[in-house]
């Protein structure tokens, strides 16, 4: 699940060396902290967090399909 949301954050930003995702597990729940450089911090955002809630909602399906539940945070 780390690396689908690596390969997503990767094709978005014009630095792609820069993205970096931490996977931490707290209880039931998958938590995954995504950074990227700062310049391209409104290309993972998106307009009104539009990009960001896409992001969101593929990795929840991802985490449907394995019967987890995850949260992407954006740092």
């Amino acid at each position: 699940m780390k690396q689908i949301l690596i390969d997503i954050a990767k094709a978005l930003v014009s630095k792609p060396e820069e993205v970096v995702v931490v996977e931490r597990q707290d209880g039931n729940v998958l938590h995954l902290e995504l950074s990227v450089a700062p310049e391209d911090m409104g290309k993972v955002i998106g307009k009104q967090g539009r990009i960001a809630k896409a992001i969101r909602s593929v990795m929840k399906a991802c985490a449907t399909k394995e019967n987890k539940k995850v949260m992407v945070d954006i740092i």
